[in-house]
């Protein structure tokens, strides 16, 4: 089969187009013929290098398609069947995966990390990892796989540690992004009022498309000084973070007192500093969130498939133009997901 692999971390021009040997499938295991792949800043993260990378490897997190072969094992699904993937590997016999907490267990993993993803034309993955899509749901492919990671990582940090209520306000950092884009949804759902920061007003008037109520153009506006105007000073209940280094502080100055800063990521770098006083006098809750629950995927997956949230793609490529994909990705260009087509 065709995968889009590297042998070495680097640049996007390390990423090669090339055959690799077909997954060999276990008993308990469902072939999946790939048909769109979502990227990720992680696979940008694990291109350039991070620990526990075995190589050669294939990224790819984010994955639609439909069942090619069934291992013995697998009795409930049928060959044929559209279907999207758990982001996520994990144990399933630890305390905190039996309960429930599956991003708690030891091995838990992303997938496309610590194993091979979906930048290919079929994947090998346990039946837990199946989802199917409901008959008469309209999703194309490259819908079904922008869904997954995102919208997970998401519900994780608003509902599963923010317990967000209507009537919150909500600072929803990058909004062009896939999480940010799900988060302002996931926001709304909920009647909360959300601000939504990017780059430019493209990409601000398709935020406000989204739900979102304010916009911050962070490239022209400081988001804190705009944050106290549009609550009259009061700052918001929560800030959905995953920008980094990049604007912590901003986002520090624009919590209200008690208020909630949650955090995926640090797409622009890992440091942060800050006046402890800051904390303990506005009495502040910094939280951290990875990934989330196979609970928490399958009920955000509800809302998706009535239709109430909605992903957004940006581009599609074909899996030989994954260099170019990177590119983009790197470029910032996107609201919404870049999809790598096998």
């Amino acid at each position: 089969m065709k995968a889009a692999r590297f042998h070495q971390f680097g640049g996007p021009e390390v990423l090669q187009y090339e055959d690799v040997a077909e997954p060999q499938l276990r008993k308990d295991q469902v072939l999946i013929r790939v048909k769109a792949c979502a990227l990720n800043h992680l696979d940008l993260f694990i291109r350039k290098g991070l620990p526990g990378i075995k190589l050669p490897h294939i990224n790819g997190s984010d994955i639609a398609g439909e069942i090619a072969e069934l291992g013995e094992y697998v009795t409930d699904l049928a060959v044929g069947q559209r279907v999207l993937l758990a982001p996520m590997t994990f144990c399933g016999h630890c305390v905190e995966c039996v309960s429930g907490r599956q991003n708690f267990c030891p091995n838990f993993s992303v997938l496309g990390y610590a194993n091979d993803g979906g930048d290919c034309e079929y994947i090998a993955v346990p039946r837990v990892s199946i989802v199917p899509v409901p008959e008469g749901v309209q999703l194309t492919f490259e819908q079904a796989a922008s869904v997954p990671l995102v919208f997970t990582t998401a519900w994780h940090m608003l509902v599963g540690r923010c317990a967000i209520k209507p009537g919150d306000t909500v600072l929803v950092l990058a909004a062009g992004s896939g999480v940010g884009i799900a988060a302002i949804q996931i926001a709304k759902l909920f009647n909360a009022t959300v601000i939504a920061t990017a780059g430019d007003e493209q990409k601000l008037a398709k935020a406000f498309q989204l739900g979102a109520d304010f916009g911050i153009n962070h490239y022209k506006q400081s988001i804190s000084e705009e944050v106290k105007k549009i609550t009259a000073r009061a700052g918001v209940d929560i800030v959905f973070e995953h920008v980094g280094s990049a604007t912590w502080l901003e986002s520090m100055k624009s919590m209200k007192h008690g208020g909630k800063l949650v955090t995926c990521g640090a797409t622009t770098g890992w440091e942060a500093k800050f006046d402890i006083r800051f904390l303990f006098a506005r009495q502040l809750s910094f939280l951290g969130s990875y990934m989330g629950t196979m609970g928490e995927l399958h009920e955000v997956l509800r809302h998706v498939f009535s239709g109430k949230l909605k992903p957004v793609v940006d581009r599609s490529f074909p899996l030989k133009d994954a260099r170019a994909s990177h590119e983009y990705l790197e470029s910032s260009a996107q609201f919404g997901k870049a999809v790598l087509i096998p």
